[in-house]
């Protein structure tokens, strides 16, 4: 059974725009894949904690000399960690703020980021161990920004990716959104004709 894991990191929840283009892309794929197993992880209702000293020092502690407190961090952590595992298929809703990711996305990346569970240091540099999924980026921006370098975004999630092993990422934009209702109404008609483009694809892999 497909698994697929939505991560909205939106401050809006399922109202920000990048949310409802990851929804709309998600039921397309629910449609062609029935059995799919879906799960949803909202940043804005479930909260990620920020990265703290305490926290960071309960991911650097062993197993059996860990406070209760710290117990409680880790296994938090691998609750999220085991979503990402058990995933098939990640669709991420990123909207933008400030030139950069939302602060809650950054949280949730400080929390699977650990060595042994999302990747491993070699002699060679970092391995990535989540390998084999398939991440469908939908970004929404008010202004016009991919392909310049005031897109941080970009490689920023692709390099996280990477780094933890996930090498097969597609990005959808939805620019403009707050230049005009004009933009706006284009922007979101064009990610909603790649949403369809992308959907046609995957069910014809399904077939």
């Amino acid at each position: 059974m497909t698994t697929l894991l939505q991560i909205n990191a939106s401050i809006h929840a399922d109202h920000g725009q990048s949310s409802q283009l990851a929804t709309k892309f998600v039921q397309a794929f629910a449609d062609s894949h029935p059995d799919a197993r879906i799960v949803l992880r909202d940043l804005a209702s479930d909260t990620v904690p920020h990265l703290s000293a305490e926290r960071f020092a309960a991911f650097l502690s062993k197993p059996g000399e860990r406070s209760a407190a710290q117990s409680d961090v880790v296994a938090y952590s691998d609750t999220l960690i085991a979503e990402l595992k058990q995933a098939d298929v990640i669709v991420l809703g990123l909207p933008m703020y400030n030139f950069g990711v939302p602060s809650q996305l950054k949280a949730y990346f400080d929390h699977i980021a650990r060595a042994g569970e999302t990747f491993r240091y070699t002699a060679t540099g970092p391995v990535g161990l989540l390998t084999g999924k398939k991440v469908y980026v939908f970004a929404a921006r008010g202004g016009l920004y991919a392909g310049s370098a005031l897109d941080t975004q970009t490689s920023y999630v692709r390099d996280f990716l990477r780094f933890v092993g996930i090498e097969d990422i597609e990005f959808v934009y939805a620019e403009g959104l707050a230049i005009s209702a004009e933009s706006k109404a284009s922007a979101l008609a064009s990610a909603a004709a790649q949403i369809e483009r992308l959907a046609a694809q995957i069910e014809r892999l399904a077939a």
